[in-house]
């Protein structure tokens, strides 16, 4: 008995160890933040070369000092974005906040100085509102501390602050108000009945109604009119028998409370800037004539002026709009790229904006404006952010072309828009397709450091595809990977692979794929229906199964998911979702793989991200494996950042390129 009992735990002992052999090797990096499995040490050689990239600053416009006075701006100087004051154009960042954590956003009180923010924890998106006084640099939390709280709407007279949050079940997305002197005076004004998405957008001028919106899906959306006298409810744009988006700007009441300007795609496949009269319920549609979507607008305090941007084919156009006239104008005098953070100073002779550049860093720019409201004047730029010593002239900036695809339209292939990024190297090169998440998104031309990196250190072209389903192309277009025809945008990249191989200065025996969120799906998708023919994947916190994805994201966004991807709770669909989910067909990934994850994400839970690279190993394929325990949809914090994109580049020089000296 004794011997048998020996030789048992002998047996069980050896299964142990030889189980524990087959454990892919791992360590811990940034004090036990994060954990890597199968990844290689990475060469100080290669971390310095990468680390000039890393370090490239950006700054976005938050906010104007009270009076006009300077500005409020976000900028990352240390491990994590925070609000700067900066008092002159090129003037010194005055940092404003010292938190652990990134901080979103910065709105000034009307008539004072203290600014609002929201921050959350670790990544996990429970936002919390925050007021700073920016004299003395304490922070007050307004809001409970354990709910979702987003979209915050002041009062003219900066009383009353209106948001969004889920505190009252943590599932909807219900609208709150707060007199801003007593955080306990928080009161629900509005409970969603259902999981989509409802927020405050804009308040009369007398505090007693509040615009609101209700996003069901890309492709419909209402406004709606809260009487907060009454409690009466009355929807003003949006019809649910026709299905259209007219959230496409946050909508805004004009002087008087006479009426009400949005964007939206309800007589045209555009998103048209628009006036409702709230009297009549008459839409007029301002931008007619512009093929394109209105997606940002800004009005003037006394609602004499105005400005919008429109996306046209993924550069951004500013307009300066005579909002009486109707009348308006092109500026002419922009570097072309990606424009956003509209908004004009107290008086309304100047308008703040964003700016980024395919070979230029996002920086805080001023238009000065003319008596003529549709006329500029002498653009200003107020921050100049580092490139880490790099010079600019070497960055590459993109050439856009289509290519076609599967399918025809009007007897003709429907052409993908793309952007290409190539080195100045001579071909063939590598190449490396990056796909947006989403999935109605749209790659734009900002400037991206990391596309930089690549092209320049690696001396890969880079391709960012705008596939079916992205949004900026009309609303047929965003709706053409709806529901069961997901996978005709996985063919959208089957036909860019095409077209590589017609290019002489590209190499098609070397193409790697990479993507985040929905585009860490159409990575692992691409990889299943295409592997033969690619070299490697990069995959960050992607969906591997439809199935599991829609039962473990949070709830309160559950319901804005299964419109766009299917309702597995349908039997069917159910059925069609777990069929073409790539966790399902691992054994068609031949190639390696690097999948990075956030533990604490609440879009894409980390268990997705898990269960691919469990699938993938058991078919004796090599993944590379990094999850960061601060951290949720992607990395924010400096130090995991910096390690992600060094990780990146080796792997791309091992599987891509094909080296395993990087000195190379």
């Amino acid at each position: 008995m004794r011997c048998r009992r020996l030789l048992a735990h002998i047996a069980l002992t050896a299964l142990a160890a030889q189980a524990a052999a087959q454990e892919p090797p791992a360590r811990t990096a940034n004090d036990g933040t994060v954990i890597l499995e199968s990844v290689a040490e990475i060469p100080q050689t290669l971390a310095d070369r990468v680390n000039r990239y890393l370090n490239i600053r950006s700054a976005s416009f938050a906010e104007w000092g009270a009076d006009g006075d300077g500005m409020y701006i976000l900028t990352r100087f240390a491990d994590v974005t925070q609000i700067h004051r900066v008092d002159v154009p090129r003037g010194a960042r005055h940092q404003t906040t010292f938190l652990r954590e990134p901080v979103s956003g910065a709105s000034r009180r009307p008539g004072g100085s203290d600014l609002l923010f929201s921050m959350d924890e670790g990544g996990g998106e429970f936002f919390q509102l925050f007021l700073l006084d920016p004299r003395s640099g304490e922070e007050r939390r307004l809001t409970d501390g354990r709910s979702r709280n987003l979209s915050p709407v002041w009062t003219r007279d900066g009383g009353r602050l209106a948001y969004q949050s889920t505190r009252r079940n943590g599932r909807s997305n219900d609208v709150w108000v707060m007199d801003v002197s007593d955080s306990s005076s928080a009161r629900l004004v509005f409970a969603a009945p259902d999981g989509a998405g409802w927020a405050p957008a804009d308040w009369s001028a007398d505090g007693n109604q509040l615009l609101i919106t209700h996003s069901i899906s890309i492709s419909d959306s209402r406004v709606h009119l809260l009487d907060l006298r009454t409690g009466a409810m009355k929807r003003i744009a949006g019809d649910p028998r026709r299905p259209a988006n007219s959230t496409g700007i946050a909508p805004r009441f004009a002087p008087g409370d006479a009426g009400v300007y949005l964007a939206t795609n309800a007589q045209s496949e555009f998103l048209q800037l628009a006036y409702l009269d709230l009297a009549t319920g008459k839409l007029e549609v301002i931008t007619r004539d512009i093929p394109w979507d209105v997606d940002e607008f800004a009005l003037s305090e006394d609602g004499r002026r105005a400005a919008f941007v429109v996306n046209e084919a993924g550069f951004s156009r500013l307009y300066l709009l005579d909002p009486l006239a109707r009348r308006y104008r092109q500026v002419e005098s922009l570097p072309r790229g990606v424009i956003g953070d509209l908004k004009f100073s107290p008086d309304g002779r100047r308008l703040a904006l964003t700016l980024s550049a395919p070979t230029m860093p996002a920086d805080v720019f001023t238009l000065e404006l003319g008596s003529d409201p549709t006329t500029a004047g002498a653009l200003t730029r107020w921050t100049l952010s580092e490139t880490g010593g790099l010079d600019p002239d070497e960055f590459i900036a993109p050439e856009l072309i289509t290519y076609p695809t599967f399918d025809r339209v009007n007897g003709k292939p429907r052409l993908i828009p793309a952007f290409v990024y190539k080195p100045r190297a001579p071909g063939p090169r590598p190449v490396i397709i990056s796909i947006h998440g989403g999935p109605e998104s749209q790659y734009r031309p900002g400037f991206s450091n990391i596309l930089q990196l690549w092209v320049k250190e690696l001396s890969a072209a880079v391709i960012a595809p705008n596939v079916r389903g992205s949004s900026g192309y009309g609303k047929e277009y965003v709706s053409l990977d709806n529901g069961v025809l997901r996978e005709n945008s996985v063919r959208d990249i089957g036909a860019l692979l095409d077209w590589i191989k017609t290019q002489p200065d590209l190499d098609a025996d070397r193409v790697t794929v990479y993507g985040g969120s929905y585009g860490g799906y159409m990575v692992l998708a691409t990889l299943v229906h295409y592997s033969d023919r690619l070299r490697a994947g990069v995959e960050i916190v992607g969906i591997s199964n439809f199935v599991t994805f829609l039962e473990s994201t949070r709830e309160y966004r559950r319901d804005l998911r299964r419109v766009e991807y299917g309702d597995e709770r349908d039997p069917k669909m159910r059925a069609f979702l777990d069929g073409i989910s790539p966790n399902r067909r691992a054994e068609r990934i031949h190639v390696p793989l690097f999948v990075a994850q956030g533990q604490n994400d609440p879009r894409v839970p980390f268990t997705e991200s898990e269960q691919i690279v469990r699938a993938v190993r058991e078919n004796g394929r090599d993944v590379w494996y990094m999850k960061a325990l601060n951290e949720g949809h992607g990395f924010r914090k400096r130090q995991n950042r910096d390690l992600f994109d060094q990780v990146i580049v080796l792997f791309l020089h091992r599987h891509l390129l094909g080296r395993a000296d990087v000195s190379e």
